[in-house]
């Protein structure tokens, strides 16, 4: 069988400073903005490049994927979708179901709790470690590896992955 691979990444800290903004136009706090670039330093030294990227459409999202996307080499093809902002995991595996089968890894940036319940949820096993960790808190910033033990996204659900790496801002290089 064949796999797909799915990066599951939680928006970089947000500023929660000024309430008078909309929660979907919330922009990123200082540690935000430095911890979206380092995790996508992460991701380039460990190879994590996808084929496509889904990602809300709230300000915090595009913020973080702008940051972390100066890592890569080369342009990504990209969709921001608004119906990824606070979706729930159902959502975002309808959403996933729908990617073209020629696309063999997705980056999906999103919010809690459907990011970290899609996680949960689709990592049935893997590195008892990482889903110690990945279940106890998924922060800011928090990114999920999955590989996914299926031919075709329309075959994604709950337990058909296996999870392979889980990073959080503190384990990132210079964080204090």
């Amino acid at each position: 069988m064949a796999t797909k691979t799915l990066y599951l990444l939680r928006h970089a800290k947000s500023d929660r400073s000024d309430g008078a903004i909309e929660d979907f136009d919330r922009p990123l706090a200082a540690r935000g903005r430095r911890d979206a670039p380092a995790l996508g330093e992460y991701m380039r030294a460990h190879g994590y490049r996808p084929d496509l990227i889904l990602c809300s459409a709230a300000k915090r999202t595009r913020e973080t994927l702008a940051l972390l996307e100066t890592a890569f080499d080369a342009e990504i093809p990209t969709k921001f979708d608004r119906k990824l902002y606070l979706a729930s995991a159902e959502s975002m595996i309808q959403r996933l179901q729908e990617v073209a089968d020629k696309v063999s890894s997705v980056l999906m940036v999103g919010h809690n709790p459907g990011i970290e319940r899609l996680a949960a949820g689709l990592a049935g096993r893997g590195d008892r470690h990482a889903l110690a960790r990945m279940r106890e808190k998924y922060p800011t910033s928090g990114l999920a590896v999955i590989v996914l033990h299926i031919d075709r996204w329309q075959q994604i659900g709950f337990g058909t992955g296996t999870l392979t790496d889980f990073m959080i801002p503190a384990g990132l290089p210079g964080d204090d």
